[in-house]
């Protein structure tokens, strides 16, 4: 550690995750010596606004990663894949938010609320999950501790900003031109017109696959995070004309009882978890409300009709936010806290 605080880089900082972890670092005040902006060569000599600075943008390189404590990346899996180790190596932790290093036995996959042990032990990399799974495992942590999980059956809702600020971009132009009675413009970034619209697919498939990739991750980042590879996952990612906010509808068949209520309490006394529950009243978590908070949004807690031992649960999150970002920062939090920082001489 460099003076009163940590050198830090931020690659993909021109991404809209990486602007959101920009803007985290100063809401929550984390102890920077240093503030590195890192991107690609396409990005690079950008100035970004900062509190009162001007930071400019580096092109990532050998030179450009030297000196770092902490790298937290969103750039891309490609990028991760080819930087990462370098970063490493160079003497840095990077927390990273790219699908790539995920499901490696040797990589912890942490949610700072759920498994924050599991950063103990790590070898320079620490996984940032999925946001749909990070927000869902917010809301299961206290209900497993409390009575197992034997299988879930989820059904997510995923904003537009989960692709990019290409899809923000491309759901207003859609929108606009729908309302306006113009042309809609062809679909460059899904397969078919998102607004107004749903799309039966969040993600990709691969060849073979009759699962997106989205799904895939649920049903194995959720296995890992929670150390429990007996859960049975059946998920369905879609997409909705959403910019910000992934909501999920999420039934918990439980190992032993567990009663509405009891669910309720446990959520509510739970770490990131508001419970939003008045659904007569019509209050209930909403995506709109989410946008721009840090916390898991939890309502609709309510008993299975067909299944004496499953919950069905509504859960709520900004997924920039909770669902990558500041996770993120929060694990950063955590290394600095638990002096498990790389460089720190």
């Amino acid at each position: 550690m460099a003076g009163d605080g940590y050198r830090v880089g931020v690659l993909g900082a021109t991404g809209l995750v990486g602007s959101t972890i920009l803007e985290l670092l100063a809401e929550r005040d984390f102890p920077l010596a240093e503030l590195r902006p890192l991107a690609s060569e396409r990005s690079a000599g950008k100035q970004i606004e900062w509190g009162s600075k001007s930071l400019t943008v580096q092109e990532v390189s050998e030179d450009s990663i030297q000196g770092l404590d902490l790298v937290l990346s969103s750039a891309g899996g490609s990028v991760s894949a080819e930087w990462t180790p370098k970063i490493v190596a160079a003497g840095a932790t990077v927390v990273d938010n790219t699908s790539y290093w995920r499901m490696h036995d040797d990589v912890p996959l942490v949610v700072s609320e759920v498994n924050p042990d599991a950063l103990e032990g790590h070898e320079g990399i620490v996984a940032n999950p999925n946001c749909s799974t990070m927000q869902m495992v917010v809301a299961l942590k206290p209900l497993y501790d409390a009575a197992g999980i034997e299988r879930l059956v989820i059904s997510t809702y995923q904003a537009v900003s989960g692709t990019g600020k290409a899809a923000i971009d491309a759901l207003r132009a859609e929108a606009r031109a729908a309302v306006g009675g113009s042309d809609v413009p062809k679909p460059e970034i899904y397969p078919h017109q998102i607004a107004f619209n749903v799309l039966a697919q969040a993600g990709s498939f691969a060849d073979g696959d009759d699962h997106t990739d989205e799904e895939r991750k649920l049903i194995n980042e959720t296995r890992k995070i929670l150390g429990d590879p007996e859960i049975r996952v059946s998920a369905t990612c879609v997409r909705v004309p959403v910019v910000t906010g992934h909501s999920e509808a999420v039934n918990v068949e439980t190992r032993e009882p567990l009663e509405p209520e009891q669910a309720r309490e446990l959520l509510a006394a739970a770490p990131g978890v508001t419970v939003v529950d008045d659904p007569g009243a019509g209050r209930y978590p909403m995506a709109l409300e989410a946008a721009g908070k840090d916390d898991v949004f939890v309502g609709r807690i309510r008993r299975d009709a067909g299944n004496e031992r499953a919950l069905d649960l509504w859960v709520v999150s900004d997924n920039l936010r909770k669902g990558a970002a500041t996770n993120a920062v929060q694990l950063a939090e955590l290394l600095a806290g638990r002096g498990l920082l790389g460089n720190q001489g």
